[in-house]
C-alpha cells in the first residue's frame, strides 16, 4: 500500500464525472506516463504500477499519443541499415 496525498480539485470536475476513485486513478496514470516518458522506468514498470498487462500499457501509449520508440533521424538511419544488413546476411547462407 503506498501513501495518501490529498489534494484539492474543483467541483465541477464531479459534474463531469470525475468522483475520488476516477481522479486517483487519472494522477496515478499521469505519474506513471511521466516517469516512462522521462526514461525513469521501463514499460514493463509502468504497466506494474497500473496494474496492467504491457500491452495495455502500449495501448494507453498510443491512446494518449505518447510515442513508444522515439528514435532520432539519425537513430532510425541506424536501424534501417541495421535491419538491410540483417537481411543481406540472411539471403547468403
Amino acid at each position: 500500500m503506498g501513501a495518501t496525498i490529498e489534494i484539492q480539485v474543483p467541483e465541477t470536475l464531479q459534474s463531469w464525472g470525475f468522483d475520488h476513485e476516477k481522479i486517483q486513478h487519472c494522477v496515478l496514470e499521469w505519474i506513471v506516463l511521466t516517469l516512462f516518458t522521462d526514461e525513469r522506468i521501463s514499460s514493463g514498470k509502468a504497466a506494474a504500477l497500473l496494474g496492467i498487462s504491457r500491452i495495455e500499457f502500449l495501448n494507453l501509449l498510443r491512446k494518449r499519443g505518447i510515442a513508444y520508440v522515439d528514435f532520432s533521424a539519425e537513430e532510425l538511419d541506424e536501424e534501417f541499415a541495421a535491419v538491410e544488413a540483417l537481411k543481406s546476411m540472411s539471403n547468403h547462407p
